[in-house]
């Protein structure tokens, strides 16, 4: 019953979430509209100053769109019953993803096991992909490649805090 009426509480935020991005994306297209009927007749440093408004008002309202369309599909699968099944994993592992990983992601699709199974592929594929979070370089540190190993550092910061 907790995991329902934690869905429940979710359900309720993503509808205020998505009335106020219909809101949102509502003036942001206003203003991109008045935005491209000004007169651009001023010098060069206004005109470039209207097309760099223009464009940081263009990328906002499209990720405010990205958001909304991701609220409107997690809204979607609640009305179908699916919302907190995995959709990952070999024929769909449709274990249920904690309520404590949708509270933080709730327009996850994959429990974490799928998640870190779909990056691991992803990184093979993926030529230019700069790694993973379990291995990072300290860029700050001498040019030596030495790899700082997360997990490592966890272990040592939790031994230190007594915890």
């Amino acid at each position: 019953m907790a995991r329902r009426d934690a869905i429940l509480r979710l359900h309720k935020t993503l509808q205020a979430r998505q009335e106020d991005m219909h809101k949102i994306l509502t003036e942001e297209l206003a203003n991109l509209r008045v935005l491209e009927a000004t007169d651009s007749s001023g010098d060069s440093a206004d005109a470039a100053f209207a097309a760099e408004n223009h464009e940081m008002s263009s990328l906002l309202a499209e990720l405010d769109a990205r958001e909304l369309s991701q609220i409107e599909r997690v809204l979607e699968r609640m009305r179908q019953g699916v919302y907190g099944r995995c959709e990952g994993g070999s024929a769909h592992c449709q274990k249920n993803i904690p309520v404590a990983r949708l509270n933080v992601l709730p327009y996850t699709t994959l429990c974490i096991y799928c998640e870190r199974e779909k990056e691991k592929h992803s990184d093979r594929q993926n030529p230019w992909s700069r790694g993973t979070w379990a291995q990072v370089f300290d860029l700050e540190a001498p040019i030596n490649n030495q790899r700082i190993d997360v997990s490592h550092l966890e272990t040592n910061l939790t031994g230190a805090s007594g915890g």
